[in-house]
């Protein structure tokens, strides 16, 4: 679960710097511009940061950050669809269009594999 963590997790933080190049909160509308979507990020981004740690030692909580992780990876395609196919040109670049289709890829690796987990850890 450690290996499909990290590459949603790096995905994710790729995403957010890509994001902020296509100035992604102009896209939400969010009040307070980037000063908000800064703040989002700042509390995010330790979140994942410390469900990795979580991850990595087996914790109880793993499964969660794991699920919270991954569902954050499935979140970012789907959003980022409804606005290819509202008509928004942002992130259209190819690497862009990568990213947000490996955070899907990758999140559903990473739910195949809290499966697995969950599975050995019920077992045990």
């Amino acid at each position: 679960m450690e290996r499909s963590y990290f590459l949603t997790m790096l995905l994710l933080i790729l995403h957010q710097i890509d994001a902020a190049f296509w100035r992604e909160w102009e896209m939400f509308y969010l009040p307070g511009g980037i000063q908000l979507y800064l703040a989002l990020n700042a509390l995010i981004i330790p979140v994942v940061l410390l469900g990795y740690k979580h991850v990595v030692q087996s914790s109880k909580k793993a499964i969660i950050y794991a699920t919270a992780c991954a569902s954050l990876g499935v979140l970012t395609f789907v959003i980022h669809s409804g606005f290819a196919l509202t008509g928004l040109d942002q992130f259209h670049l190819p690497l862009s269009i990568a990213i947000i289709l490996f955070c899907l890829l990758s999140a559903l690796w990473q739910f195949a594999e809290i499966r697995k987990f969950s599975t050995r850890h019920i077992a045990a």
